[in-house]
C-alpha cells in the first residue's frame, strides 16, 4: 500500500532551466557504450534540476518520433531530497514522472526511461565541480571511444585538497607534477580537467 508521501506529486516553483547536457549522437551500428551522455546539474536539488533535463531528453530526436519520459532512476546519495513523483510542465503538456531511488545504483548514474521502454544512461557531474573539469568530463562521457563507467569518471575528477596538490577521486592525493598513471583516470590534467592524451578523432 502506498503512503501519502509516495502518492504526493512534487512541483518545482521555478521554471525549468536549460540543462548542461551532452548526448552521444545517434549512430546506427556503433558499438555499445556504458553511457549515453553526461549532465552537469547546477545544484543537488532534484526538484529544481530534473524538469529541465527531462524536457531536453523528450525533445531529442525527430519531432514525429518523440516519446515522453515516464520514469527516472537515481542514486540516493547523489541528491538532497527524494521525491517520488515530479510534475514536469512542458511547452505542449504537463506530465507526472515517477522517480525511483536506490542505494545500490552506481555513483553518478541517472537512468531515464521513455514511455516505449527505451532508456538513457547519463553520467552526473557533481554540481560543485570546477567549470573546466566539468566540461572535460562531459566531453569524455560522450566520446565514441570512451568506455569508462560513472564510478571511473567520478574518480578521474580532480578536486583541490591544498596548495600544490589535488585529489583525483576519493583519498587519492597527488602532486600537480605527478607522472602520468597507467589507469584510464590519467586522461585528466591535475588541474583544469583537460585531457592529457587526446582520444582518437571522432
Amino acid at each position: 500500500m502506498r503512503t501519502t508521501t509516495e502518492r504526493r506529486t512534487t512541483i518545482s516553483l521555478s521554471p525549468p532551466s536549460a540543462p548542461r547536457l551532452h548526448l552521444r549522437p545517434h549512430a546506427g551500428g556503433a558499438p555499445p557504450t556504458p553511457l549515453d551522455g553526461g549532465w552537469w546539474p547546477r545544484t543537488a536539488d532534484p526538484v529544481a534540476e530534473l524538469p529541465g533535463l527531462i524536457l531536453a531528453l523528450q525533445a531529442r530526436g525527430p519531432a514525429d518520433d518523440r516519446r515522453p519520459i515516464t520514469h527516472v532512476m537515481l542514486r540516493v546519495a547523489d541528491w538532497d531530497s527524494r521525491p517520488r513523483r515530479l510534475r514536469v510542465d512542458g511547452p505542449d503538456d504537463t506530465r507526472v514522472v515517477r522517480l525511483s531511488w536506490f542505494d545500490s545504483l552506481p555513483a553518478g548514474l541517472l537512468t531515464a526511461i521513455y514511455a516505449d521502454g527505451r532508456r538513457v544512461d547519463l553520467f552526473i557531474v557533481p554540481a560543485t565541480t570546477a567549470d573546466a573539469a566539468a566540461r572535460a568530463a562531459l566531453e569524455l562521457a560522450v566520446h565514441p571511444t570512451n568506455h569508462l563507467r560513472t564510478v571511473e569518471l567520478l574518480a578521474a575528477l580532480p578536486t583541490t585538497s591544498g596548495p600544490g596538490t589535488t585529489t583525483t577521486g576519493p583519498e587519492r592525493p597527488v602532486t600537480t607534477k605527478a607522472a602520468p598513471q597507467s589507469a584510464p583516470e590519467s586522461a585528466w590534467e591535475s588541474e583544469g580537467g583537460q585531457l592529457r592524451r587526446p582520444l582518437a578523432p571522432i
